[in-house]
């Protein structure tokens, strides 16, 4: 019995298996965009509410005022203010370009001297 000898590569399995993962990549990027599946909970009567940490949005404008999720705040009522928050909620920033950056540092400071780890710094792009 005599061997055959391959001259040239098939590549009609390599194209179906291109075709399959392209299918696979293309219905699981539908649920990534949507960012969620949608599902039909259940019900119970024997449920607890949960507690859901609310963002707080600290905001200094050009002449130093702090703003906490759109109320004016003291300066020296920003820590009373800040700690009525969890520490695991979400602290945006938003301070303007010309605000002086002491003000941004005091906020800052009281942020991370209340051990709050959640803070992030609004940009614009």
């Amino acid at each position: 019995m005599k061997l055959k000898k391959f001259d040239s590569i098939n590549v009609l399995p390599f194209i179906d298996v291109l075709l399959v993962l392209l299918t696979i990549i293309l219905m699981t990027s539908t649920f990534i965009t949507k960012g969620l599946i949608p599902v039909s909970l259940p019900s119970a009567k024997s449920t607890n509410n949960l507690k859901i940490n609310k963002k707080l949005v600290i905001i200094i404008n050009k002449k130093g005022e702090f703003f906490c999720n759109n109320n004016l705040v003291n300066s020296k009522n920003m820590k009373n203010h800040i700690l009525k928050f969890k520490k695991e909620t979400q602290v945006y920033i938003k301070s303007d370009k010309n605000a002086r950056f002491d003000s941004f540092v005091q906020v800052l400071d009281i942020l991370k001297s209340n051990d709050f780890q959640n803070i992030s710094i609004v940009t614009k792009k």
